[in-house]
């Protein structure tokens, strides 16, 4: 079996089993009993269902070498046959291809002398869930000096690599606004203070957020996804409920958004008469790549795809639980391009719909074996 007939296997096969964060069991049990059948030495439930393979001698440089394993809760509509059996759950952002680069990389690093440490962490709850964080507290940065992780792009065509220096991908923050208000007759509205017009003014106030906030050289993104309120056409709403995002590119601007937030709906159901409960939760912090870190890989990817197929300008206002290890440590989170208009492989990333063109993970487990030699071979 050919590598490229390997990852496709595997890729496949994680895509028919997905599995929610934390509940990554048989995924997780998968890459333990490769990781050890390749001679690394093997942590299971780090992080919950994390798993952590080690190889080398644990002094001096330590690089780790992430992939995500959870998929999403999405019905999947591709007509394909490793199309998923899971009802309602899909890998519809590709942590199953970075699961089989991850095992890939491994096997073939596993059959060299390591000048320094390899540690992959194969982490679980990567969409929402803080898998990232749950792993550091049970001590996968350990000794860790540079970290390195991909992202399949359907962004970017096949055989583009995008490495971006600085920030890439945003901070990605939720928040949850209950408006509480006096209900009654819709027919009496002097005797209420009706919760959904106030949910309502509060909506296009959050736009000058941006707007009328942060600059026009930054970028950031309030966005209001959910509301909720109301029983009957005849009621006034007592209480209405409204849920969001909100994404900025950096770490000042991050800081500086709750206040931001909480100022409007202050303001907003002061002079309305309401009051309110703001719940505001950090999912992610940006995601800051090292430029020292983002010169070598794109030295790397331009020796497997030519340096005119390295893309220096991609980067989203998606988020990425990445942003925990390369907050601690200097390292390089890279996109990887999947897109294929000919086969119509095209469609977005958290889409029913999407599908990756394979080929490409060859590519990946390329430069991510001259990135992982390059590094630990540094005197």
């Amino acid at each position: 079996m050919t590598e490229l007939e390997q990852l496709i296997r595997d890729r496949r096969d994680f895509h028919i089993h997905p599995e929610l964060g934390y509940a990554e069991h048989r995924t997780s049990e998968i890459i333990a009993h490769r990781l050890i059948e390749y001679g690394y030495a093997v942590r299971r439930g780090v992080g919950g269902t994390g798993v952590v393979g080690l190889a080398g001698e644990e002094t001096g440089r330590t690089l780790l070498y992430r992939a995500d394993m959870d998929g999403l809760p999405i019905r999947e509509e591709n007509e394909v046959e490793y199309a998923s059996q899971n009802a309602g759950v899909m890998h519809a952002c590709g942590h199953d291809a970075h699961m089989a680069i991850g095992l890939a990389v491994a096997r073939r690093m596993a059959a060299e002398r390591l000048n320094g440490c390899l540690k992959f962490a194969f982490q679980p709850a990567e969409e929402g869930g803080k898998g990232a964080v749950a792993m550091i507290r049970d001590g996968v940065m350990d000794g860790v000096t540079a970290a390195v992780g991909l992202h399949v792009w359907n962004n970017l065509e096949v055989g583009k690599v995008g490495v971006y220096r600085g920030a890439m991908m945003a901070a990605a923050d939720e928040f949850e606004i209950v408006i509480e208000g006096r209900g009654g007759h819709g027919a009496m509205p002097e005797q209420t203070t009706d919760a959904i017009v106030v949910a309502s003014h509060i909506v296009v106030a959050l736009q000058t957020v941006v707007s009328r906030n942060v600059s026009p050289l930054d970028s950031a993104v309030v966005t209001v996804g959910k509301i909720e309120g109301g029983s009957a056409f005849n009621i006034i709403a007592e209480t209405a409920r409204l849920r969001g995002t909100v994404r900025s590119f950096t770490e000042d601007m991050h800081a500086r958004m709750p206040q931001m937030i909480e100022r409007v709906v202050s303001g907003v159901c002061q002079s309305m008469g309401a009051s309110y409960q703001l719940t505001y939760d950090c999912k992610t912090l940006p995601l800051i790549n090292n430029r020292e870190m983002c010169e070598m890989v794109a030295s790397c990817a331009a020796e497997v795809v030519g340096e005119e197929n390295v893309v220096a300008d991609e980067r989203t206002m998606g988020g990425e639980d990445m942003s925990y290890f390369l907050e601690r440590v200097p390292g390089c989170f890279f996109f990887l391009g999947t897109r294929n208009q000919s086969r119509e492989l095209v469609h977005p990333h958290h889409s029913p719909r999407f599908d990756i063109d394979e080929s490409a993970m060859e590519i990946g487990v390329e430069v991510m074996t001259r990135v992982v030699r390059r590094y630990l071979n540094q005197s």
